[in-house]
């Protein structure tokens, strides 16, 4: 019987620990304060410290987190953020809610992260902020962003949703820039039953600008002096994420295990066109994604192989199959087909493998010889 692998599997995470994750649902019942309760400055404050930085403040999902965070920033029109444009949407969004402009960089087609060395070329006197998004679970290098970001005299922001409790050279992801987004929707390393997002910061007033505006601009009841809005992490869902906190880098460390298996036995299908990123972050990559390219040289297109695969019972996804330019309701921004060319070519190539804790070396076999067998034919 052909063994099937689902691209995401709950249950190793779910059935050890859901005793205790009902426990945290029945006292937030119990007490009954399901907004802004306790359990939320809790989390805040535990997720914060296991990130290696003062605040957290939690707001109702990633996309909120990267906006309302750039607000806090005094990001606003006439303002211009440089954005990697391989990325999820979400980044792109907080940055227009603001007012502000994004201007996309091409990515390192070594790694998928934004390339700096292309940045510099953007850089115009209404640039106020780069936003680093460090994606698939790995980190932008944390020198290279300082050393820019300084010699431009720019806020650092960083989008780490699919980055929480990642490492590289020192540093945790969070604690770079000015402030960091993060998402908890369901399907990342830390993931709630709902959508979910907070914001980090070392800067008190920053903090409480975003308390106020996630909570209709109020700095106290009934008070509203600022323009917020309605975006508050709820407690039932801060209830569910600090149980799951306490696993994390546990299964952090599961994950880059079972994508150092997945390199080993990819090594092989180099000679087909298959390549797996580069991770420069080593057992701080915390592969939120496992991705690799199906290039040209494959015999293979990504997308046969793709079809191929789930009809042998591998599941997989692309992450992400249109570049943010050239999505059709941004199309106002003015950024044509070729701009920039690694992301348009990655779109192309790119295919997410199944990644979870929990994934066994039994099933990353079963994947990557299906790849071979479906490359080679048989």
């Amino acid at each position: 019987m052909i063994m099937q692998v689902p691209f995401v599997d709950f249950s190793w995470q779910h059935e050890p620990i859901q005793r205790e994750i009902d426990q945290a649902i029945a006292k937030v019942v119990q007490r009954g304060d399901f907004i802004l309760g306790q359990t939320v400055t809790q989390f805040e404050q535990a997720f914060a410290q296991a990130s290696g930085v003062e605040y957290g403040v939690g707001v109702g999902c990633g996309t909120d987190a990267i906006a309302l965070g750039l607000q806090a920033c005094g990001i606003g029109p006439g303002d211009e953020v440089i954005v990697p444009v391989n990325t999820f949407i979400a980044t792109v969004i907080g940055v227009l809610r603001t007012g502000a402009k994004p201007l996309f960089v091409d990515c390192d087609p070594a790694t998928a992260l934004i390339d700096l060395e292309q940045v510099h070329s953007v850089v115009t006197a209404q640039t106020k902020a780069l936003i680093a998004v460090h994606l698939y679970g790995q980190m932008v290098s944390p020198q290279q962003l300082r050393e820019f970001t300084s010699a431009h005299s720019l806020l650092l922001f960083e989008d780490a949703a699919q980055a929480h409790l990642a490492q590289r050279d020192g540093y945790k992801a969070g604690s770079l820039g000015v402030a960091a987004g993060y998402s908890f929707y369901p399907s990342k390393n830390l993931g709630g039953f709902g959508d979910g997002g907070i914001v980090l910061t070392n800067d008190p007033t920053l903090a409480q600008k975003v308390r106020c505006y996630r909570n209709y601009g109020a700095s106290q009841k009934y008070v509203h002096t600022e323009l917020g809005t309605n975006s508050r992490l709820d407690s039932l869902q801060a209830a569910v994420l600090e149980v799951k906190l306490a696993h994390l880098q546990e299964w952090n460390l599961a994950r880059n295990q079972a994508a150092a298996q997945y390199d080993e036995a990819l090594k092989p299908l180099a000679d087909y066109g298959i390549f797996p990123f580069r991770n420069d972050g080593s057992t701080g990559h915390i592969y939120h994604l496992y991705v690799i390219r199906v290039t040209s040289e494959s015999p293979v297109t990504r997308d046969n192989l793709q079809k191929a695969l789930g009809e042998r019972g591998i599941q997989t996804g692309i992450h992400y199959p249109i570049p943010c330019h050239l999505q059709p309701a941004y199309q106002h921004l003015g950024y044509h087909t070729g701009d920039f060319p690694h992301a348009e070519t990655l779109a192309q190539e790119i295919l997410s493998l199944p990644m979870f804790p929990g994934l066994s070396a039994a099933q990353v076999q079963q994947v990557v010889e299906t790849i071979k067998s479906v490359i080679q034919g048989d």
